[in-house]
Formats: structure tokens, C-alpha cells, sequence
């Protein structure tokens, strides 16, 4: 919604500058699964977006306080180790396992292989819990749209028998933070995005009010044939502050 492989949407950072400028609290929820915390912001306000870390809420940090304490077997870019402090990595003999996600480098190469996606099938076969920091299929690239991993955790679920408990958009729970962090309340809160099913979807069942913005992700014909329905579609994140203002 914001950027495309690094490359912010046009008029996306004056959109956020406005916003906060007319005294709207502002939450970044992402199911980016690549950089820590800190990278991730650092990353945003070069693009030209105003946003302090704590602004920022990422799938591992929700992780690390689902998981907290617990012998975790991890599967996950090496950007965000940082991120779960408070986790005991192990190799074996876990109490959970942690699915994470994929970037545009060969890093994600490493991390699923077979080998460690057999290590993974064990650990839930002898009883660990499952968990993943998003369902995602794909996401959108500069050069297009690329997998996810969402299919590896669903290739998971299917050899195990066991449901992932997501940890991301579109958990409620994960939307519940978000709410809990603005101080705010789902009705009076909207939820701006160009997922229909993570962002949109997620957000309508937690009663926020949401815009589906046609940029990124967005597909006309998946908005088309869905049941999800958003409050608002615009063109893009640019148009929201104006829009928003009229509607208030």
C-alpha cells in the first residue's frame, strides 16, 4: 500500500505527512516478515515517510510475545532474529515450530528446503505447535507478482494435519494490538490497504471501517468476485487524507 519493492507509492508519504499533521493517530500494521523492526522503519523514512519505530507493528515482535519462553524450532529470514527476543531457538525437541516468510533475494532459498521443511514436519508430528507469522500467497514485486509463504505453510498443514495459528494479518488478534496500541476503537478506526482478504477482510471482522486502495496487491477481478466487501475503494493512499476529511 505504501511501496512497491522499495519504490513508495506516488503520494504516499505526503498522504501519511497529512494525516498525522491533522492529529490522526497512525498505526503501521505489516505482515513484512524479511527486516527487523527497526530496518523496516529505518527503510520507510528513507522512502520519505514520517514514522517513529514504535509506529511499526511486525509479525515477529508478535511472535516473540506469543512465544515468549518457549523452546521454538523457527523457520524464518535471518533479518528478524533480532525481532524474537525472548525465544529459545532450538534445532530440536521444540515446544512450537515458527513458519516466517519470503524476500526477493536467495536467502529464502536457504530457508526452505526440504530438509528443514521434513525438520519442521517432524517437530509437529512429535506434538510442537504450529505457528506462522502470515498466510500470505504472494505479494507484489517491482517485477511482478512472486509465491509467498503461505503455500509452503499450507503444504504443512496438509502433510501434518495441523492448522497454523497465524500470527499476522488477518488474525484478530493481530488487528486487537493495533486498536489496543492507538488507544482506539474498531468502529471509529479505519483500516487503509490493497489486500482485499488480509487487510480488508481481517480488518471487517474485527468492525473497523476499511478502503481498499487500488495500487500493490489490487486486483479488479478478485474485488469483483469476492464477498468481502470494503467500505471505500479509491485509487490510491494519496486521495485518503482529502476523502477523509470530507467524511468527517
Amino acid at each position: 500500500m505504501l511501496h512497491v519493492s522499495g519504490e513508495a507509492i506516488p503520494g504516499a508519504p505526503e498522504a501519511v505527512a497529512s494525516l498525522q499533521r491533522r492529529g490522526h493517530s497512525l498505526r503501521f500494521v505489516t505482515n513484512n516478515t524479511t527486516r527487523s523492526r527497526a530496518n523496516l522503519a529505518q527503510e520507510l523514512r528513507a522512502m520519505g515517510f514520517e514514522l517513529e519505530d514504535e509506529q511499526l507493528q511486525t509479525t515477529p515482535r508478535a511472535a516473540a510475545g506469543e512465544l515468549r519462553g518457549k523452546r521454538v524450532f523457527a523457520l524464518v529470514m535471518s533479518g528478524i532474529v533480532a525481532d524474537l527476543e525472548g525465544i529459545d531457538l532450538v534445532g530440536t525437541n521444540a515446544d512450537a515450530v515458527l513458519f516466517g516468510g519470503c524476500d526477493e533475494t536467495l536467502e529464502s532459498n536457504h530457508v526452505f528446503t526440504y530438509m528443514n521443511l521434513a525438520c519442521a514436519f517432524a517437530e509437529i508430528q512429535a506434538g510442537a505447535d504450529f505457528y506462522c507469522l502470515h498466510k500470505n500467497r504472494w505479494w507484489q514485486t517491482a517485477r511482478g507478482p512472486m509465491l509467498d509463504s503461505g503455500a509452503f505453510v499450507a503444504a504443512l498443514e496438509y502433510a501434518t494435519g495441523v492448522e497454523a495459528t497465524v500470527l499476522g494479518k488477518p488474525s484478530p488478534a493481530y488487528f486487537g494490538a493495533a486498536l489496543e496500541a492507538l488507544d482506539a476503537e474498531p468502529e471509529l478506526t479505519w483500516m487503509v490497504g490493497d489486500d482485499l482478504d488480509q487487510d480488508v477482510g481481517g480488518a471487517k471482522v474485527f468492525g473497523m471501517r476499511t478502503v481498499l486502495v487500488r495500487t500493490g496487491k489490487f486486483r479488479p477481478e478478485h474485488l469483483e468476485h469476492s464477498e468481502i466487501v470494503p467500505d471505500m475503494v479509491m485509487s490510491s493512499i494519496a486521495h485518503f487524507p482529502d476523502w477523509l476529511e470530507k467524511e468527517l
